[in-house]
């Protein structure tokens, strides 16, 4: 079983192997008890953001790891990924300047992505 920042940590790596951009680990632990981390990547386009989510299930698959809830794929400008313990936000280019997640989450320690997990 994964740990929670190497679970983050392989998410985020996932989402590098299909070419997401500006991926960010933010540690949310002490600002709310929903998650531990977000991940938070972009994809250019709708069938890129399905093949992101794909990749991180098939990878957490690997670790019999499965998610809780996944929302947002079938209309392709946005999808989350929830594994309790991290959070995958996975948008394209306007949806994530809308959300703006990082400003949302200001106060959160953004994590080092460890090029080890990919």
């Amino acid at each position: 079983m994964l740990k929670e920042e190497e679970l983050a940590q392989t998410v985020a790596a996932a989402c590098l192997d299909e070419k997401a951009v500006d991926v960010v680990i933010l540690d949310v632990s002490e600002l709310t008890i929903i998650a531990d981390y977000f991940v938070i990547a972009t994809a250019r386009s709708r069938v890129q953001v399905q093949s992101i989510v794909e990749m991180v299930q098939e990878r957490l698959k690997e670790f019999d790891i499965l998610p809780s809830r996944v929302e947002g794929v079938e209309q392709g400008s946005w999808a989350v990924m929830d594994y309790s313990s991290t959070i995958l936000h996975v948008f394209q280019p306007e949806d994530r300047e809308y959300y703006d997640l990082e400003n949302l989450w200001g106060d959160a320690k953004e994590v080092d992505i460890n090029e080890s997990y990919a």
